[in-house]
């Protein structure tokens, strides 16, 4: 692959007239390709067993696999991981209660979900440590309409979880995680999976294990298990036997076997993952006015996600520096904005001034990362960003005039 040429003039940049760096964008999403082989070796079972769909052999051994991953007794597959999600915040919520206390600095469309289950998201503040939903945080939104906590795990690291599980003991407001970004992870050295009455992932393409689409839920609780495995196949617990009000939320055979192979290869992926963050570390040391959002290494990382701050040191806004990566083909993006408390909705949400959200929202990006971005990559992405620096102010001009 030939080497993108350096910029050496700010007329060089297309923002400014030049050349794209990249005919192919660098992007932030994983995109692993898992083993062909293996991918073959499994789908060669659902096909030699005559069984694509409804609870096959291949989906089997995948809940099997991931619930010994996470140390959990159960472990639910759904179609994705927008259907494990509301299955579990349906089968949690307190009836008679509408309101589920989340963090508004998240993903854009969880909110939503949560107005698909008919209740009403109440947006709280975050723990400026770790960029989430923490206890403090949550017990301040806490009222007698509370049906639901949901945990969510931002993209580095982890939230408070253990705090979160002694405050939904203390106020008997059942807890669920979305820890669709946390597959790998440990919270003071305990896997994901098993904190709350639930854990919720996905295995979307873009995801740490890549099933197409896909996501699951891990539990320990049997009784829960038993509902939400019904729920998920139309509420049928037995031939022509409705027990509950289900809907079609079943993973199929195929996706499964994508999720095992890339299953097979996750370790193998974190310590590429880990050498790319690795090369961020060394690139970026020195640049003034961006931080690398460090992995909490006393813990298990997966390393998947690059994220930096634009501190004050930054000459150029998020918006520029944005507006100029995105037209060299350097696909990188804002890290959850604008929060979920300043957009429009169509569906009710308590109302919620949130100014820590508000700051942060403005400050941090994802920058590009996964299986296609190479160190050579990472070296011209920052070389790029040195440049920026040294002419913020020509570029600045020359992009409002």
């Amino acid at each position: 692959m030939t080497q993108p040429r350096l910029k050496t003039s700010v007329t060089d940049l297309a923002a400014l007239g030049g050349s794209a760096l990249y005919a192919q964008p660098v992007s932030t999403s994983n995109l692993v390709k898992p083993d062909i082989d293996r991918f073959l070796m499994y789908s060669r079972i659902f096909h030699d067993a005559h069984r694509y769909t409804n609870d096959g052999p291949v989906v089997k051994l995948l809940e099997q696999r991931l619930a010994d991953f996470h140390g959990t007794r159960h472990c639910i597959a759904t179609a994705n991981g927008f259907w494990a999600l509301v299955l579990s915040i349906k089968a949690l919520a307190l009836e008679g209660r509408r309101e589920v206390v989340m963090p508004s600095l998240t993903y854009r469309r969880l909110a939503d979900i949560v107005a698909w289950c008919g209740l009403v998201p109440h947006f709280c503040e975050i723990d400026a440590n770790t960029l989430a939903i923490g206890p403090t945080e949550a017990a301040s939104c806490i009222n007698a309409n509370t049906a639901l906590i949901l945990g969510v795990h931002p993209i580095v690291n982890c939230c408070d979880a253990a705090g979160l599980e002694w405050l939904s003991a203390e106020t008997g407001v059942p807890l669920l995680f979305d820890a669709v970004e946390s597959v790998y992870e440990t919270v003071n050295g305990r896997k994901t999976g098993g904190f709350g009455r639930a854990e919720c992932f996905s295995m979307h393409a873009s995801k740490l294990i890549n099933g197409f689409e896909g996501g699951y839920i891990t539990t320990d609780d049997a009784a829960l298990a038993h509902r939400l495995s019904k729920v998920r196949a139309f509420g049928f617990f037995g031939q022509d036997n409705i027990e509950d009000l289900g809907i079609n939320a079943k993973l199929n055979e195929i996706h499964a076997a994508m999720a095992l192979a890339g299953l097979d290869d996750l370790e193998d992926q974190v310590l590429r993952n880990r050498a790319r963050y690795r090369c961020y570390q060394r690139e970026l040391a020195g640049l003034a006015g961006v931080r690398l959002l460090e992995f909490d290494e006393t813990e298990r990382c997966s390393f998947k996600t690059i994220v930096v701050e634009l501190t004050d040191a930054w000459p150029l806004s998020r918006a520029e520096t944005l507006d100029v990566l995105n037209r060299e083909r350097v696909l990188s993006r804002a890290y959850y904005s604008p929060p979920l408390h300043a957009r429009s909705m169509r569906y009710e949400a308590v109302p919620a001034t949130l100014p820590l959200t508000d700051r942060f929202a403005e400050r941090f990006m994802l920058m590009p990362c996964g299986h296609f971005v190479t160190e050579d990559d990472i070296a011209v992405v920052v070389s790029l960003l040195r440049f920026m620096h040294r002419h913020a102010a020509d570029i600045q001009g020359r992009l409002h005039s």
